[in-house]
């Protein structure tokens, strides 16, 4: 079974910083596009960032420029470099794989992490 475990949320003034991880386990053969969504109170679930395998990335607009998405495929693993944090930043945020296991190719979800942006 693929397990995706996210850490590194927290309560963060605006203009810091924070770095977001989430590691795949279990028995994996393979990892096609690795990304980053987000949901806040009383709003649907959005796309903050993507990575392919290739490395190629995209951006939900509202980040481009404060946010960097990375991987580390020996570690199985995907990130979220924060910076320049906002308010509107604060969010429940989610990390997404398309992993391929011994049952075949499935797109797996992390629990989230809570980020807190305080003014």
């Amino acid at each position: 079974q693929v397990q995706l475990v996210e850490s590194g949320g927290g309560l963060v003034q605006a203009g810091g910083s924070l770095r977001l991880s989430c590691g795949a386990s279990g028995i994996i053969f393979g990892i096609r596009a690795m990304g980053w969504y987000r949901q806040a109170p009383g709003k649907q679930r959005e796309l903050v960032a993507i990575i392919t395998s290739t490395g190629t990335t995209n951006y939900a607009h509202s980040v481009k420029g404060r946010f960097t998405i990375s991987r580390d495929d020996a570690k199985n693993t995907v990130y979220l470099q924060m910076n320049g944090l906002k308010p509107e930043d604060t969010a429940i945020y989610y990390c997404n794989a398309d992993v391929q296991s011994r049952r075949g190719w499935g797109t797996f979800w992390g629990q989230g992490t809570q980020v807190t942006v305080s003014s």
